[in-house]
C-alpha cells in the first residue's frame, strides 16, 4: 500500500477561485437548522444550511457535516440525525449552535422532545425531520450524510429563518 498524498499547497490562483466560490456561495440563500444527535456517543447538535431533499421514495435528506466539527465525532457513531427547520425567532439559537458554546448551554437555550431515534426536537421548530443516517460520501472537507426520515413533525405557523449574503433574514 502507498502512503496518501500530502494535500497540495494552494496557488494563489486557487485561492482567488475559492474566495470567488464563497463570495458566489453567499448570494444562494438556505434554510436554516439545527441539526441534533444523541445516542451511545452523546449529544451535539449544529446549525446548518447545507441541508436539502434528495427524494421522496423514500424521503430522504442530505446534510453536509464539517469533518472539524464538535459534533462530527457523535453523529458519526450514533448514525441518527433530527434536523430542525428553524423559524425567524430562533436567530439566537442559531448563533449558538454554530458558535462554540459548550453542548450543555447550546440545549438549554431552548425546550426538545426526544425523537424516536433518539436525537431531539426543537419543540417549536417549523419543521423537524428525524432520520437514520443510511449512507455517507465523501465531500472534500465534509462528509455528505444521505438521512432517511422515519418521523416528521410540522408546526403551522411562522415565517423561515433564510441565511442569504453572510446574514439572517426572515421570510
Amino acid at each position: 500500500m502507498s502512503a496518501a498524498a500530502a494535500p497540495a499547497a494552494i496557488a494563489p490562483a486557487d485561492e482567488d477561485h475559492r474566495l470567488a466560490y464563497r463570495n458566489a456561495m453567499a448570494r444562494l440563500g438556505a434554510a436554516v437548522t439545527i441539526v441534533t444527535t444523541d445516542g451511545p456517543a452523546g449529544r451535539a447538535g449544529f446549525a446548518a444550511t447545507a441541508v436539502c431533499s434528495v427524494t421522496d421514495s423514500p424521503p430522504t435528506l442530505l446534510v453536509c457535516l464539517n469533518r472539524g466539527s464538535s459534533a462530527f465525532a457523535a453523529v458519526s457513531a450514533n448514525q441518527a440525525v433530527c434536523i430542525n427547520v428553524l423559524a425567524g425567532e430562533h436567530e439566537p439559537l442559531s448563533r449558538l449552535f454554530g458558535g462554540k458554546t459548550p453542548v450543555d448551554e447550546r440545549f438549554a437555550a431552548a425546550h426538545w422532545a426526544q425523537t424516536g431515534t433518539g436525537c431531539h426536537r426543537l419543540e417549536d421548530a417549523l419543521t423537524s425531520f428525524d432520520c437514520r443516517i443510511r449512507s455517507v460520501a465523501d465531500g472534500g472537507t465534509h462528509d455528505v450524510l444521505f438521512c432517511e426520515v422515519e418521523a416528521i413533525h410540522t408546526r403551522d405557523d411562522g415565517q423561515a429563518l433564510i441565511y442569504f449574503d453572510r446574514g439572517y433574514k426572515t421570510v
